[in-house]
């Protein structure tokens, strides 16, 4: 059999050779491929965050480092069906490339709008797109809320991997959202010893609601609602802030006051926290985060001029405005991944209080992606999708 583009004839073998096809992976068909399986998924971040340590990764921008390609609106449009900027409305593209046994390339893009909660659907609606990484050619493309959410989950669970006591009782968190939820399914995986979990919310109804969640999902673990961020710092030997900026600045950020914490607490910080200065330049905590390439990208993207509370209050943001200062040193910081492979000390003794900042990357969101999607194929899961059999144009 032969078959024609129109120019010249092309045998069968030589038409398989130029169809591309991809599957597309419903919410349905990545819960069945394993995307909320949590204790695998912190595997599979440790050995990204290493890989990253290493240099085997590229992401946007000159240095390969950045965060990804954002739009924002204006707060008053001049153009007619132009949207006006509001709390957390924004588009993004993140795409990056991760080595390894992962070898391949992605981008998740998402729509973000707090308005969406009106209607209920998630503040982002995210889709993720997985690429062949010598040819370009898409392999799939994914319902990635849960792919976005449990990798965010996963990669502070490396952290009490590697620096939270190792018979970790009592839980604290601040700001009870879908983050915290897994972060804490996550961290539960690497410390069973868990047992009692402090809740601090902005309303008593949605934390009671989040507190009931929590009681069904993990039955066996004391839950409790607490009324300041103080009772859920103090005795606690994991700390997750999972709060969003603040209108008010870094005084409407969680705070972590020295004296509320207990000798060898973790703070995990993905989000919005803040801690005092000169607690962190005398050395009274050990800083960790996810990959400091992240944090000077940050900085050299958005200048001296744009502080951290501007860049979703996430610390490790402001200890790298520390180290241009000269207040800090890049020494001072470490990475989680050069910990995890064994090249930085992890924790030492029970009295070493760690702040682990976490700012999220997109290769985070491939090796995941590239997990699930070698699950789904092996459960023949998803529904097959042709982009063409011979291009038009080549």
């Amino acid at each position: 059999m032969c078959l024609t583009d129109g120019s010249e004839t092309m045998t069968a073998s030589e038409h398989a050779d130029t169809q591309i096809n991809l599957i597309w992976l419903s919410e349905q068909d990545m819960i069945d491929a394993g995307v909320t399986d949590t204790a695998k998924c912190v595997e599979t971040m440790e050995e990204t965050l290493i890989l990253l340590d290493k240099g085997d990764y590229r992401m946007a921008g000159a240095s390969a480092n950045s965060h990804g390609a954002q739009i924002n609106f204006p707060d008053e449009p001049e153009h007619e069906g132009m949207p006006a900027n509001g709390p957390d409305r924004r588009f993004m593209a993140m795409p990056a490339y991760i080595g390894g046994r992962f070898n391949n390339t992605g981008v998740k893009w998402y729509g973000s709008n707090a308005e969406n909660r009106k209607n209920d659907l998630p503040r982002s609606i995210h889709v993720f797109v997985l690429n062949d990484t010598v040819t370009g050619a898409p392999k799939a493309i994914m319902s990635a809320n849960l792919l976005s959410a449990y990798r965010t989950g996963a990669v502070p669970a490396v952290g009490v991997k590697h620096l939270a006591v190792e018979n970790a009782e009592e839980v604290g968190i601040i700001g009870p959202g879908v983050m915290s939820r897994t972060i804490l399914a996550s961290s539960i995986t690497q410390r069973p010893s868990i047992k009692r979990v402090k809740i601090k919310g902005r309303t008593p109804a949605s934390t009671s609601r989040t507190a009931d969640y929590l009681r069904e999902k993990h039955p066996g673990i004391e839950f409790s609602v607490v009324e300041t961020e103080q009772e859920a710092i103090e005795n606690s030997d994991i700390l997750i802030a999972g709060t969003s900026t603040s209108p008010d600045g870094p005084q409407g950020f969680p705070y972590f006051k020295k004296e509320w914490l207990k000798p060898g607490a973790l703070v995990l910080a993905p989000a919005a926290a803040r801690f005092d200065d000169d607690f962190i330049t005398a050395g009274g905590a050990r800083l960790v985060v996810d990959y400091k390439g992240l944090y000077a990208e940050w900085f050299n993207e958005n200048g001296p001029d744009v502080t951290y509370e501007r860049l979703l209050g996430i610390p490790g943001n402001r200890w790298w405005d520390m180290v241009q200062e000269g207040t800090l040193k890049e020494s001072d910081i470490a990475n989680i991944g050069a910990i995890a492979n064994g090249d930085a000390p992890a924790r030492s003794n029970d009295e070493e209080i760690f702040f682990y900042s976490i700012g999220g990357m997109p290769v985070e969101d491939v090796a995941w992606a590239t997990d699930v999607y070698h699950q789904a194929l092996e459960k023949k899961l998803g529904t097959s999708l042709n982009l063409w059999d011979i291009p038009a144009l080549s």
